[in-house]
């Protein structure tokens, strides 16, 4: 976030000197086992009793279901939850056409739901029916609410809430949401460099036959051709029922986040404000570290890799290197893999449940 200074978390640890593949998920586990194992351990022995409720505050594409479905892996996915606004809203929908889960609903929203709608009209609202496409804050913080009350001692992260200022106006929302459950709550911030975030947008690519998404310079395939015609390298989908069908980039991704901006500077906004709010604990996790400092903060195996190609003798060769991109207030870094992202939230949550 551009004039704000996330902190930098360390995750070099003293002793720890294997290389691990953070892309093989037994390795990931003894990575995050070398790196943060008693954090790990106390957090294990909190969520079989105790639970939480985390808001995952970033813009998007900053990586917050990511970053969570990490900390599910190392510390318990059975008892850590992620939940997206959005399916919670596309879940409600497919669960209206079962009559018994539609009457759960109903009951819910008639104790629970403080808007301008009938129960009825909230039904249409959810299915597309009603004029209005847009959901009122107060729906969605009913349907929030109603998602957790499911979720009985299950340590939540939310992700999608606020999306808004209006629903940070005043804090009334929020009094809404924050201790509608007896555990504790507390915010996440993500700050990811508008760099990362715009290429990962302009570089991706999908494959036509099974939808499988990669990216050119960040995630490519074992399979890499070259167009004669273009002079141009592309991917071609190593899943083995596609035949290396050639992978193609999603209309308009050209373009990076100017589509998305205005969603972009709210969020911006929506983090700036809560950042000045007081008595709910914050973390702060930053996707990248300094280039001058990254020797004393990070193993070189934690840092993104950025792909290159090129044609030695009729072949096409990888040349693989660190990923540098300028942070949103101009400083040379390194953008980090979720993993090590991912140590620093585990790390940080120890620490904000006073473990």
């Amino acid at each position: 976030m551009k004039g704000i200074n996330f902190p930098v978390f360390r995750t070099k640890t003293e002793g720890v000197t294997r290389k691990f593949d953070l892309n093989d998920p037994i390795e990931r586990r003894e990575y995050f086992l070398a790196k943060a194992g008693p954090e790990i351990e106390k957090l294990k022995d909190y969520v079989r009793g105790d639970s939480f409720v985390a808001y995952l505050l970033g813009k998007k594409n900053s990586g917050k279901g990511t970053y969570t479905k990490l900390f599910m892996e190392a510390v318990d996915g059975g008892r850590v939850g992620h939940v997206s606004v959005g399916d919670i809203v596309r879940d409600v929908h497919a669960s209206l056409s079962d009559p018994e889960k539609k009457a759960a609903l109903a009951e819910f929203l008639g104790e629970n739901y403080r808007g301008f709608h009938s129960v009825e009209e909230v039904f249409d609202l959810i299915e597309g029916r009603s004029q209005s496409s847009l959901l009122s804050t107060e729906l969605i913080l009913a349907l929030l609410k109603y998602e957790i009350s499911k979720r009985a001692k299950q340590a939540i992260f939310i992700d999608g809430f606020p999306r808004g200022l209006d629903q940070i106006a005043y804090a009334l929302f929020l009094r809404e949401i924050l201790g509608y459950r007896e555990d504790p709550d507390f915010f996440v911030f993500i700050d990811v460099p508008e760099a990362v975030i715009d290429a990962r947008i302009k570089t991706r690519v999908v494959c036509p036959v099974c939808k499988t998404p990669r990216n050119t310079k960040l995630a490519p395939t074992k399979y890499i051709g070259y167009d004669e015609t273009q002079k141009d390298f592309y991917l071609m989908c190593d899943n083995p029922g596609c035949n290396k069908t050639r992978m193609i980039p999603k209309e308009g991704d050209e373009l990076g986040i100017e589509p998305i901006r205005k969603r972009l500077e709210v969020d911006d906004q929506v983090s700036r404000q809560l950042l000045k709010l007081t008595g709910v604990p914050k973390i702060l996790l930053r996707n990248s570290v300094p280039v001058d400092d990254s020797d004393n903060l990070v193993d070189d195996y934690e840092m993104t890799p950025i792909y290159d190609f090129r044609l030695e003798g009729g072949e096409v060769k990888t040349v693989e290197s660190p990923w540098i991109v300028n942070d949103d207030n101009g400083t040379p870094s390194y953008s980090l893999l979720p993993a090590a992202v991912a140590v620093a939230l585990i790390k940080e949550t120890a620490k904000v449940l006073d473990l």
